[in-house]
């Protein structure tokens, strides 16, 4: 069994078309989020959205290739230092 990790997925979405395929993706890993923020910045034409996660590190990597392919989004992985004891 694979060790869990906790960590922090940043999005920064600009094309409000691909909300759709966002919540797609985040709904199949809903098992693995602890929350989730998301901030409109009107004034820039962006939403900030972060993805609070604990999951297998294979999980957290499937995840942010599967949004990271998505057009008109940006995506990073923060890992917390410790692991599941």
């Amino acid at each position: 069994m694979e060790d869990k990790r906790i960590a922090l997925i940043g999005i920064l979405l600009d094309d409000m078309n691909a909300t759709e395929q966002l919540n797609a993706v985040l709904h199949a890993y809903s098992q693995y989020i602890i929350g989730r923020m998301g901030i409109p910045y009107r004034e820039r034409g962006v939403n900030i959205i972060s993805v609070a996660l604990d999951a297998p590190s294979s999980e957290i990597s499937a995840l942010s290739g599967k949004l990271g392919m998505i057009k008109g989004m940006s995506v990073k992985v923060v890992y917390a230092k410790t692991q599941e004891r």
